[in-house]
């Protein structure tokens, strides 16, 4: 299932345009623009035979609101995010054990898009979030994940508890993110079928989602710093696992 998506700012848009440019279906730029930058993106999208519409600023304001677009918008056909039954499909057809990441009611766009192109990063095969109190594919999540928001796959399910116990009938080991982690990171074994699981900013994993975890970890602090931002403790995580994957092969 697709649906159109604005997408504002030029390291956004010309992301997208490297990903799939068959799925821009038309771009609104500042007409007063005549810097480098723009007159690149304006080549890039001649290119592809792209509709343009110059305007005024204030009409590319209208569309995203409260919104640094830096002069260039773009509708997208994106993909909505997927759900419980495609997740299962999707796991079904890896030929190699999943690497997963869970995010339990991450609501800030910007650590949404920040994770997203963290996991696309690290090879991650999924990315898992409930349907509900978390963020969805927003304008902010597309330019802070840089093109990773349609690369790596989305699903969002209506039931996170249940979804994780049904990666652990799957073989998947799911480790959770908790201060008061049982074990330091990298005593953990990241190898093989793997989940990460990373609560939201603040409240951290709630209950249900601790409990439906199989270990629970924490990240060595050296500082006074008792917590890291969720989208940075993401990226500790995952390329800690990347590490170990790597020395595998």
């Amino acid at each position: 299932m697709s649906r159109t998506t604005l997408i504002g700012g030029l390291h956004p848009v010309q992301a997208a345009l490297r990903y799939d440019p068959t799925r821009v279906l038309e771009v609104w730029v500042d007409a007063r623009r005549r810097d480098s930058r723009h007159q690149k993106l304006r080549r890039q999208l001649e290119s592809i035979d792209c509709p343009v519409h110059e305007c005024q600023v204030r009409q590319l304001d209208e569309k995203l609101p409260d919104f640094n677009h830096q002069g260039v918008v773009l509708a997208w056909q994106g993909r909505a995010p997927l759900g419980d039954d495609d997740l299962a499909d999707h796991l079904d057809g890896l030929d190699h054990p999943p690497f997963v990441l869970v995010l339990d009611q991450v609501q800030d766009p910007h650590n949404l898009g920040a994770c997203l192109r963290s996991a696309d990063a690290a090879g991650v095969d999924a990315v898992i979030t409930p349907r509900d109190r978390a963020s969805g594919l927003t304008p902010v999540v597309h330019r802070v994940a840089a093109g990773a928001a349609e690369a790596i796959p989305l699903f969002q399910v209506t039931n996170l508890a249940r979804c994780l116990r049904q990666l652990r009938e799957r073989g998947i080991w799911l480790f959770g993110l908790a201060e008061a982690g049982a074990a330091g990171l990298h005593d953990a074994d990241l190898t093989g079928a793997v989940g990460v699981v990373m609560g939201a900013e603040g409240a951290g994993l709630r209950r249900l989602t601790r409990e439906g975890c199989d270990a629970l970890l924490a990240i060595p602090m050296a500082g006074r710093v008792e917590s890291l931002n969720v989208s940075v403790a993401t990226g500790v995580v995952l390329f800690e696992a990347v590490r170990q994957r790597s020395a595998l092969t």
